[in-house]
């Protein structure tokens, strides 16, 4: 097997290892115990760690173990922003171009993640959830696109992993549903509406809710202390 065989499978197994939270934030990612795994030298893993490095997904700093990337809150709070840009793009795209069997592509996916709902594997469950946005730039039919938006995705993994609370399976899925019902009717403003809805859906389970600031009263935190005196 090519060296660039044998990379490409540890890069692509820490992927999904990483996109599912088999890996979470902040897991050290060792070159020699990785390469002991594969049976690949560390010039090899390293390849695959630098890969993951340029899609966000692990931090690679001088001298020290790479690790899985802790996306910041501003970070997060950046990448769904983006995403919000170029879901948008890939509506668009679709519904300038729809045929019929992309509903039925899109409907097939759907069936893979209820089905692995049902089953509960809830990290197959996830991952295709994600998916699910990737297989629509894919129908748009634009590489580039569908490349940044597959990089974004994945980066959401990461928030959700840090930052994101428990949530039915099913609400992806009946929102991918719907998603797919406001194609069908041709309508570009409606589908891009109810695309935004699920975003916001998304991004309300994965990133915490702003805190009010609350009034500091200097003189009950000095009471405490006080009163120790």
């Amino acid at each position: 097997m090519e060296n660039s065989s044998r990379s490409d499978i540890a890069y692509q197994a820490l992927r999904r290892a990483i996109i599912e939270q088999a890996l979470m934030p902040g897991t050290k990612l060792r070159e020699d115990e990785i390469g002991a795994h594969f049976g690949v030298s560390r010039t090899l893993v390293r390849a695959a760690l630098l890969r993951l490095s340029q899609e966000g997904l692990v931090d690679i700093r001088r001298k020290r173990t790479a690790t899985v990337a802790i996306p910041s809150l501003d970070e997060a709070r950046q990448i769904f922003e983006l995403r919000h840009c170029l879901e948008q793009q890939v509506i668009h795209r679709l519904t300038a171009h729809w045929r019929p069997e992309m509903g039925e592509a899109l409907e097939a996916h759907v069936k893979e993640e209820e089905a692995a709902a049902r089953s509960g594997d809830t990290a197959s469950a996830s991952r295709l959830a994600g998916e699910f946005h990737i297989v629509l730039a894919q129908l748009a039919g634009n590489a580039l696109l569908t490349r940044y938006l597959s990089e974004v995705v994945s980066r959401c993994s990461l928030i959700l992993a840090v930052y994101g609370r428990p949530h039915v399976a099913e609400c992806a899925t009946t929102e991918h549903r719907g998603v797919i019902a406001a194609l069908r009717t041709g309508d570009a403003a409606a589908s891009i509406r109810i695309m935004k809805e699920h975003l916001h859906a998304v991004e309300a389970r994965a990133l915490p809710k702003p805190q009010e600031a609350e009034e500091v009263r200097i003189s009950d935190i000095l009471a405490r202390y006080s009163a120790a005196r």
